[in-house]
């Protein structure tokens, strides 16, 4: 017969309460009784009844998250730091790969204390969000009409920083390669930035330096570079929209015996920990992801221990220095 909170509460002389807050690991138990109770459960391989538990105190500790996929670097790292921020506040994810309908109705069926779902292109159509009695976050849709409450990341400023430190550091001909479609509202939110930041400065709007990306994946950032490298008058400079195009661009450089720096700048959006360890450590733009995680956790649970306040704003974004970056060479 299996153990129950009932018995590991009278092995270790305490109430189940005591017995639910440690295994939660509530800063209101000391740690000596934490881990007497986590040494019992763990001897008599207590698993506690997420389901049941929830049903009596309407509180299961879980955040669902509706997740894209799993096949992009930034993607999944910040998912990482997110699950790290919410069990450093004693909460658990779960996680629903797929459609926005699918997981949303997944996880009301389940109970979960709150829902954080992730937009990415079509993926999601906000304006036909899924009816949920449980609070939804939504990250990525900021800008677009939707039934959810919203945080988001300024991925335009962040770009329209790229092309103004490229631009302090004297380069003129700066190509963009990312999405351009207007109906990709994350991806065209840089683009924006770009093409804003270069009228600012008064730089060429050569549509030449722009390439469209079907899908941020590195061999549309391999085939960018190709033809941006095939030009009359090549960019000193690019700026990537995500760690995945910037792998392309950098493979398709060394396939052409380019250097970088020297041959060609390259910024990258995505602040994530991988572009600082690439074979040319490359210079991010961004919010760097522990610090994307830590807002999203914390709107995330806001909204499910305080309804109604406002989300805390997202995190300004940063530039990271790295060798991927420097003057263009004399006469171009």
């Amino acid at each position: 017969m299996s153990v129950t909170i009932k018995d590991i509460a009278r092995m270790a002389g305490v109430s189940y309460s005591t017995v639910s807050k440690a295994l939660k690991n509530s800063p209101l138990v000391s740690e000596q009784t934490k881990r007497k109770i986590k040494d019992l459960a763990d001897e008599y391989g207590y698993q506690p009844n997420l389901i049941a538990q929830s049903l009596v105190s309407k509180k299961s500790g879980i955040i669902g998250i509706v997740w894209p996929t799993v096949e992009i670097i930034a993607i999944s790292t910040l998912m990482t730091h997110i699950t790290a921020e919410l069990e450093k506040r004693s909460y658990s994810a779960l996680l629903s790969v797929g459609s926005l309908e699918t997981g949303v109705r997944l996880f009301n069926r389940l109970h979960v204390d709150g829902i954080l779902v992730f937009e990415l292109n079509r993926m999601f159509d906000p304006s036909e969000s899924v009816r949920s009695e449980i609070p939804v976050l939504s990250f990525g849709l900021s800008n677009v009409a939707s039934s959810y409450a919203s945080i988001d990341v300024n991925r335009k400023g962040a770009i329209e920083t790229a092309v103004r430190y490229l631009h302090g550091l004297g380069h003129r001909r700066i190509g963009f390669v990312g999405n351009l479609e207007d109906h990709f509202s994350k991806q065209h939110d840089k683009f924006l930035g770009y093409m804003e930041a270069m009228d600012r400065l008064g730089l060429p709007a050569d549509p030449h330096l722009r390439v469209h990306t079907r899908k941020l994946v590195w061999q549309e950032g391999y085939r960018a570079a190709k033809f941006l490298l095939q030009c009359r008058d090549k960019p000193t400079a690019i700026v990537s929209a995500s760690y995945e195009l910037t792998v392309g661009i950098i493979l398709a450089m060394k396939e052409a015996q380019l250097h970088i720096p020297s041959d060609m700048s390259i910024v990258s959006y995505d602040h994530v920990p991988q572009l600082a360890h690439l074979e040319i450590p490359v210079t991010a733009v961004g919010v760097p992801v522990e610090k994307m995680a830590a807002c999203i956790a914390e709107a995330a649970l806001r909204m499910v221990e305080h309804p109604g306040d406002d989300s805390p704003p997202m995190a300004e974004v940063e530039l990271a220095e790295r060798l991927s970056c420097a003057p263009p060479k004399p006469g171009r």
